[in-house]
């Protein structure tokens, strides 16, 4: 696979905050239905949000857009069983991404208590190695290897067999 593009964002979380409480309209516009659920359900929503506020914006620096032509909403965290968040693309950046060849997408967050930043990673199919023409099972190199003893064993018991016969016919024995 090969890396299409790298983007990291910070935000302050006192502005973040801020923003939120004096337009608190904002997150309908910026965050999904899933992320507002998510982010107001913790002790400090502020921080939360401004995680995943620097993550839209890293993620749109990785597909080398920045917010130009995009909505903030075409870009949502999700997170994973394990609590792993991964972007989710929508409309412009969904579209963006196809057309770049971006097969995956990976997103790190972390936050200290006055920032908040976001990593991305862009992936392309590009140098990902082929998988080899014939992809051989267990069994079968189980059974190739088993081949190639017994080999090995047939021809110990050929050169034992053979020195037994020298020994026998009088002759002295190679060892």
């Amino acid at each position: 696979m090969a890396v299409a593009g790298l983007g990291v964002d910070i935000v302050e979380i006192d502005r973040m905050e801020r923003v939120l409480q004096k337009t608190p309209r904002v997150k309908e516009r910026a965050f999904s239905a899933a992320e507002r659920e998510y982010c107001d359900s913790k002790a400090r929503p502020q921080v939360h949000y401004a995680l995943r506020f620097a993550a839209k914006e890293a993620v749109l620096k990785a597909l080398g857009t920045g917010f130009r032509n995009m909505r903030f909403t075409d870009v949502e965290v999700g997170l994973d069983a394990a609590g792993k968040p991964y972007p989710i693309l929508h409309g412009e950046a969904e579209r963006v991404a196809k057309e770049a060849g971006i097969v995956e997408m990976h997103l790190s967050l972390s936050y200290t208590h006055n920032v908040a930043v976001a990593n991305a990673v862009a992936v392309t199919q590009g140098s990902k190695p082929a998988p080899p023409d014939s992809v051989k099972t267990q069994k079968e190199q189980l059974a190739e290897a088993f081949k190639e003893a017994r080999a090995l064993l047939d021809e110990l018991d050929e050169a034992d067999t053979k020195a037994l016969a020298d020994v026998d016919g009088g002759e002295e024995a190679p060892w």
